[in-house]
Formats: C-alpha cells, sequence, structure tokens
C-alpha cells in the first residue's frame, strides 16, 4: 500500500478502526517500521484527552493528535480541518511530501460514518481519497463485542480489510467461528491475522459454524471515557491492586483502561481489556513537536458504562491513599 500518488492528484487517505482494546496502535506501530504506507502523515484520534498512542508511533514523517472526542461525532469538525491543512501544507513548494495520510481512529469511531463526512464535504471530497477501511478485530474478546455492540458490528460493515489480533493462544475453532461471523456481516471483506502486526496464518474456517448475533437492544448508557489522578498514591504496586479489585468487580462495565504512570524505572504505559491487564511497556521519550503532545503522567483513562469520576476518585483516596 505504499505506491506514491494517485493519477486523480488526490491524496490517499487510509482508515485504521476497531473496537476498544483491538491492537491498533500495536498493529500500526509495526507497518510503519516494516514502512508498509510509504511516507505518511498520521493523525491519531484519542476519545480521551489523554493521548498516549502518538509516542509508540514515531516511524511516521509527522504525528498530529486529536483527543477528546471521536472524529465521527464530537471531533469531526477538527478533523476535517487537520485534514484540510495537511492538504494546504502539501500545495507548498517547500513541504515535507508524504505518500498518504494514515487516521488511527478511536476505539469508539464508525469508520463509515467518517467516511461519509469527508465525502460531503466540498473542499475535502476533491483533494482527498479514502482508499482503504482497515479494521482490527480482537480474537478473545471480538465475538463477545459483536454479539453486544452495535458499534462493533458498523465497525466491521465499514471494512474492506479485517485484521484478527491476539490469537496466539486462542483454540483454532474459537478463531475460525469469529473468521466465520465477521464474514457472515461483511462478505465482501478480506479477512487476515497478525500477532503483534507481523502476519499470522487463520485456521480454516469453511466448515465453521458462525456465533449468534442477537438483535442488540438500545442502551441508555453511552461508552464513554473517565479521568483519575492517580499522583498520590503507592506507585505501581497500590495501583495494580486497586486496579484488579476495581476489574473484578465492574469488569464487564469498563472496557478499557490507559494510562502513563511513572516509576523509577521510567514513564509505563498501562493498558487492559476487560479483565485483561497487559504488561506495563515503558514509553519513549517524546522526540519533538512533530511527534504531538506528550501524555500527562499518573493519569489513567477507564472507558466503559455506569461510572462516576467522583467515586472513583473516592474509592482511590480510600483504598490506596487510607
Amino acid at each position: 500500500m505504499n505506491e506514491q500518488r494517485r493519477r486523480d492528484g488526490r491524496l490517499p487517505l487510509t482508515i485504521i478502526g476497531g473496537f476498544l482494546g483491538a491492537g491498533k496502535s500495536t498493529w500500526l506501530r509495526h507497518q510503519l517500521h516494516e514502512e508498509r504506507f510509504g511516507t505518511v502523515h498520521l493523525i491519531v484520534n484519542e476519545a480521551a484527552e489523554t493521548p498516549v498512542d502518538n509516542l509508540l508511533l514515531g516511524k511516521a514523517e509527522q504525528v498530529e493528535v486529536l483527543a477528546g472526542g471521536c472524529a465521527c461525532c464530537e471531533g469531526r469538525e477538527a478533523l476535517i480541518a487537520a485534514l484540510r491543512n495537511i492538504c494546504g501544507n502539501q500545495d507548498a513548494l517547500d513541504s515535507r511530501r508524504i505518500d498518504r495520510i494514515l487516521l488511527e481512529t478511536s476505539g469508539l469511531a464508525d469508520p463509515g460514518a467518517i467516511a461519509l463526512a469527508l465525502s460531503e464535504d466540498p473542499i475535502l471530497a476533491r483533494r482527498l481519497a479514502v482508499d482503504g477501511v482497515i479494521v482490527l478485530v480482537d480474537a478473545l474478546h471480538g465475538a463477545q463485542q459483536l454479539a453486544g455492540e452495535e458499534l462493533s458490528r458498523r465497525q466491521v460493515e465499514a471494512a474492506e480489510r479485517i485484521v484478527i489480533t491476539k490469537s496466539r493462544g486462542i483454540p483454532p475453532g474459537q478463531v475460525a467461528r469469529l473468521t466465520r461471523t465477521l464474514r457472515l456481516i461483511n462478505p465482501a471483506v478480506a479477512v487476515e491475522g497478525a500477532e503483534l502486526g507481523v502476519p499470522l496464518e487463520l485456521p480454516a474456517d469453511l466448515d465453521a459454524q458462525p456465533y449468534e448475533l442477537p438483535e442488540i437492544a438500545a442502551r441508555a448508557e453511552p461508552i464513554k471515557p473517565y479521568r483519575l489522578s492517580i499522583a498520590e498514591g503507592g506507585g505501581w504496586a497500590s495501583l495494580s491492586v486497586w486496579l484488579s479489585a476495581l476489574l473484578a468487580a465492574r469488569g464487564n462495565d469498563i472496557v478499557r483502561v490507559k494510562g502513563v504512570v511513572t516509576s523509577p524505572d521510567g514513564r509505563l504505559l498501562l493498558q487492559s481489556v476487560r479483565r485483561v491487564v497487559q504488561a506495563p511497556e515503558i514509553l519513549p521519550e517524546p522526540e519533538g513537536a512533530d511527534r504531538g503532545p506528550a501524555p500527562q503522567d499518573d493519569i489513567i483513562v477507564l472507558i466503559g458504562r455506569g461510572m462516576d469520576e467522583k467515586l472513583l476518585a473516592r474509592s482511590w483516596e480510600r483504598f490506596v491513599l487510607g
């Protein structure tokens, strides 16, 4: 996908989507390292006002962060303004030339709605061409998300290419059923596998039975981000105990946790999907202004339903600060 400019002169735009915790940044980091997309301007859309992913994606020519709202709804105007600005800059004689724009969407974004919004903008419709929608699906949680989240289904419906992630260690029959379910939702889609961004062959799904897709009842409570300051506390050990207890009690409501925790070893990236907490990763230091803003230290974001920031803060103060 690293071809040069299109014959019609429009700048290619590739949308990277997927539900919360699907592994978009991990997969994309490997693709950028391998220069799969050529020279790119990367836009990272974060649902919460705590950008982290931009530090993991330093191989892009330039990284821009849109935080505080999904690009398909609250952040739509900011996205359109950013894309117009990129197109304008490419017209300058002294600009750094790029082969394409990559948009890593928030896990709460609908790629189809984004593509529609861009096609309806009178300037971007002439300057950009959405040449691909790649959606990542988590092998461990994908079936549950498709069964209960309308957004997850919309993401799959909009995809031209689906990458199933985190399938290592998952029973092959389970992966095959997930693949079959994805093809049921979107029969024309190309499905492939990857582990930490590296291509991985998927089990055959010809004889697999798809998972049931029940009708999804309308939910009154949307998925939202909630911020929590952990600047005062007992460090990583205390945070781990508190978070484990919280996920045990509210794991069905908390879909994603992400944040940066300072420690004697450096700035640690905290991530979890449902009740699965990933091993901490030491974050690289920002390489310059063109890598986007640095994340706020000791701020974690919990993304889910039915939570209250004040109650979370009181829980932290009571069980960690005593």
